[in-house]
């Protein structure tokens, strides 16, 4: 009797479910974010697949009467840290555990997130996250069913310039 043989796996550049992936996007583990409701724009941030929800870098958050909260949103940090107080309602309160294991309470509001072409409505921990690299986390829960992250690209939807004087500015 002749062994039946088995499917073909799909190849790496083959789509298993062609009218899922038609539809996602395709983005590099880091991007850059806009957030229009709050009017800021190419806030650093890192597609975390490992994480459940989307975090931001605040400082000096205050619980605010009604439900609300101010902090102040960390755009970028360096010698001259860019920073803007916002003022939001909070949507939810969780116990989150961090990548060290640790658990926090946390408060979520309610952003508008513009990038890689789309907009999309997601709910933002506030977090001081001081130490790390990006200002943003984008957890699976705003990635879920849109995006698709290839995790050896950045910046595929455009990177933040500089404003350098170009070497012919600076000959005589």
């Amino acid at each position: 009797m002749k062994p039946t043989p088995a499917e073909p796996s799909p190849s790496a550049n083959e789509t298993v479910d062609s009218t899922q992936t038609a539809e996602m996007t395709l983005i590099g583990w880091r991007e850059l974010v806009d957030l229009p409701r709050w009017n800021i724009r190419a806030i650093r941030a890192k597609a975390d697949t490992g994480a459940r929800s989307s975090a931001v870098d605040v400082s000096h958050l205050e619980e605010l009467p009604d439900g609300r909260v101010r902090f102040e949103l960390m755009v970028r940090r360096g010698a001259q840290d860019e920073r803007q107080v916002i003022e939001a309602e909070i949507v939810r309160r969780a116990r989150v555990k961090s990548s060290l294991g640790r658990v926090h309470d946390r408060l979520f509001v309610e952003a508008t997130m513009r990038f890689a072409g789309r907009t999309i409505q997601t709910q933002l921990g506030l977090v001081n996250r001081e130490g790390m690299i990006s200002r943003m986390l984008l957890g699976r829960r705003s990635l879920e069913g849109q995006f698709l992250v290839d995790p050896g690209c950045c910046y595929l939807h455009g990177r933040r310039t500089k404003s350098r004087k170009s070497k012919k500015d600076l000959q005589p």
